[in-house]
């Protein structure tokens, strides 16, 4: 089992940044995708970003390409996600989560795909 715990959000003016971490607990993610969604008020939760086990395969959604940055830190156990020159629309929860998928070559980008979530970080951007 494996406990994720999200930290790092808060309010921030458009055009400013943030720096999301993801703390795993319980087992080690170094062989693990990983991935960030959030879920804005009245929306379905989406795909922001996500990595492979090594960090080598990244991939991230149209809207935060160029501004968002995923990485990891397996010797930590830990994800981030550096986000950059924000906006009111990226205004919402953002939650980590990690499959099971081990040592796969690729990312992961749809719900589904997932197995472990943490309970997610609100993140404001003020206009």
């Amino acid at each position: 089992q494996v406990q994720l715990v999200e930290s790092g959000g808060g309010l921030v003016q458009a055009g400013g940044s943030l720096r999301l971490s993801c703390a795993a607990s319980g087992r080690t993610i170094s062989r693990s995708a990983m991935g960030w969604f959030r879920q804005a008020p009245g929306k379905e939760r989406e795909f922001v970003a996500a990595l492979n086990w090594s960090g080598r395969s990244t991939g991230y959604a149209d809207s935060v390409k160029g501004r968002f940055t995923i990485s990891r830190d397996n010797a930590k156990n830990t994800v981030y996600l550096q986000m950059n020159s924000l906006k009111p629309e990226d205004t919402a929860i953002y939650y980590c989560a990690a499959t099971h998928r081990f040592l796969s070559g690729t990312y992961y980008y749809t719900l589904d795909d997932y197995d472990y979530w943490g309970q997610g970080t609100q993140v404001t951007v003020s206009s």
